[in-house]
């Protein structure tokens, strides 16, 4: 069976050492975390943590049976073969000087990219979707010299109007 990219939604307790402990757990069974988000649900005591992993189904089957026995999970699936929503956020930098300014600002429209922060000399867009969007929008910026990009980790919710934890 091919390796391939699963996301996994976990809700956690929100108590400190959470993350280093799930993130250690996973690092010392051999697991690479692609890309991981954190942050407080609707219930300020619970926080989501949504990881991308690549493996074959045996290994997400070890990675998520894993999360499972720690204690401070309250509930963890792979998301990845159900009815879902992702998206990426970046902010990217980039030279934007009078002749170039306007050729950025057209590609960040079509893009439907927000220009956040704007000087002299650079442009700062914030751009949201999926990850090959985001991966489009850096290559369609490279002729103007990217001064920095910064980029979250996936998020990710099921569709629908059920929740992650049932009852909670």
């Amino acid at each position: 069976m091919n390796a391939t990219r699963h996301i996994i939604s976990a809700l956690v307790q929100n108590v400190p050492g959470v993350l280093s402990h799930i993130a250690g757990m996973l690092a010392s069974r051999g697991y690479n975390i692609e890309s991981l988000a954190v942050g407080e649900t609707e219930d300020p005591q619970i926080s989501r943590m949504t990881f991308v992993v690549v493996g074959d189904a045996n290994v997400v089957e070890q990675v998520v049976k894993q999360l499972d026995k720690i204690v401070t999970v309250v509930k963890v699936d792979n998301i990845s073969g159900v009815d879902h929503v992702e998206r990426d956020l970046m902010l990217i930098k980039v030279i934007a000087n009078p002749n170039s300014r306007s050729k950025v600002l057209e590609l960040a429209m079509i893009f439907r990219a927000q220009i956040i922060d704007v000087t002299q000399n650079s442009l700062m867009i914030e751009v949201s979707g999926k990850e090959s969007k985001i991966e489009a929008f850096i290559e369609a910026m490279r002729p103007f010299d990217i001064v920095e990009v910064v980029r979250t980790g996936r998020i990710a919710m099921t569709r629908g109007d059920g929740s992650l934890v049932k009852g909670h």
